[in-house]
């Protein structure tokens, strides 16, 4: 049984959306997260396959890591953060201040691979090297990061598409 969102209160609608340093500080701590959570996957699903070879089920891999990737953010987003939301004192929440609801916790999800897939999918069809593809995805990532000066609240692009804030959490009383 899912628990009852988090009622909102007068003072979610007025919360300042963290600045672009800490949202991107919590992003980089993230993906520090995320390599644990990656391998661990990972590992379980060689353990679960009996593959022999990192190449061997690479498709079935993919598809593994990416379920879990999905779960994990659905699961925290829904609960109002993520380790690395704690450490940086950013909480997710609707449009309207409310927890996030499972389903639209599953589309800022979906929306945040922008992050990722445009430069990923050009890299793919162009047959682009690792280095030039690296290059290109973190040029993207800076510009998609600065790019969210011009959203609505300086909200990242994902968020406003998804209806979803950041919010600054205040430290526990």
């Amino acid at each position: 049984m899912t628990p009852a969102p988090r009622v909102p209160t007068v003072d979610d609608a007025d919360r300042p959306t963290p600045t672009l340093f800490r949202r991107m500080a919590c992003w980089m701590y993230e993906g520090m997260l995320l390599f644990g959570v990656t391998f661990i996957a990972g590992y379980l699903f060689s353990a679960l396959s009996q593959s022999r070879h990192g190449l061997s089920n690479r498709l079935g891999l993919q598809i593994f890591v990416g379920l879990v990737l999905a779960l994990y953010f659905t699961w925290f987003w829904h609960k109002g953060q993520t380790l690395a939301m704690k450490t940086w004192r950013i909480r997710v929440l609707d449009a309207q201040g409310r927890a996030l609801t499972q389903a639209l916790a599953l589309k800022r999800f979906l929306l945040s691979w922008l992050w990722f897939a445009p430069p990923l999918l050009l890299a793919w069809l162009a047959q682009l090297p690792v280095m030039t593809t690296l290059t290109l995805t973190v040029a993207w990532v800076l510009a998609w990061a600065w790019s969210s000066r011009f959203a609505p609240r300086r909200q990242f692009w994902h968020d406003a598409w998804a209806g979803t804030q950041l919010v600054h959490e205040p430290l526990p009383d």
